[in-house]
C-alpha cells in the first residue's frame, strides 16, 4: 500500500473509532445501558418509513438473522415492540417505545454537541475544501456500497 492509501485508510479508520468510543462512552455517562449497535438499531426503526424487518436489515446493511437477534434484546430490554400486519400476516412491522425514543433523545443531542463543537473548534463553516471531500467521501461510499 502507498503512502497516501496507507494514511487515508488510517486516518478513516481512526476517525471512525474515535467518534464510536466517544459516542458510547458518552451516552453510558447519560444513562444509556445499550450497546452502539443497539442505538443505532433503534435509529434505523425510526428513520425507516415501513419498519419491516428486511426494509430495517436493508437500511442497516445487515442481514435479517441478524437483525432479528438485536431486535429480540431490544424486546426483552422495553425498547421494541413487535406486531404482525393486519393485512399481512407474514409481514412484521417494528416499532420503538416510549423508553427508545428517550435514547434517541440522548444519542441526537450528542450529535449535536459533537458536531457544534467540532465546527467551532476547526472552523469548519470556514472551511468549504473540507466540507467537499467529506461531501464527496459519504457519495462514494453511498455509490459504491
Amino acid at each position: 500500500m502507498n503512502d497516501t492509501k496507507k494514511v487515508i485508510n488510517e486516518l478513516l479508520v481512526e476517525v471512525f473509532h474515535h467518534i464510536l468510543s466517544i459516542e458510547g462512552q458518552k451516552l453510558r455517562e447519560r444513562g444509556v445501558n445499550l450497546s452502539m449497535s443497539e442505538v443505532h438499531v433503534l435509529e434505523a426503526i425510526q428513520k425507516t418509513e415501513e419498519p419491516t424487518m428486511s426494509h430495517i436489515a436493508k437500511r442497516l446493511r445487515v442481514t435479517v438473522g441478524t437483525l432479528t437477534t438485536a431486535i429480540n434484546r431490544l424486546v426483552e430490554k422495553g425498547f421494541v415492540e413487535r406486531k404482525r400486519e393486519k393485512e399481512d400476516k407474514r409481514k412484521v412491522i417494528v416499532s420503538i417505545t416510549t423508553k427508545a425514543y428517550r435514547v434517541l433523545a440522548t444519542h441526537d443531542q450528542f450529535h449535536d454537541e459533537m458536531i457544534e463543537a467540532v465546527i467551532q473548534d476547526l472552523k469548519l463553516d470556514e472551511n468549504e475544501v473540507l466540507i467537499n471531500a467529506l461531501q464527496n467521501i459519504s457519495t462514494y461510499f453511498t455509490k459504491k456500497y
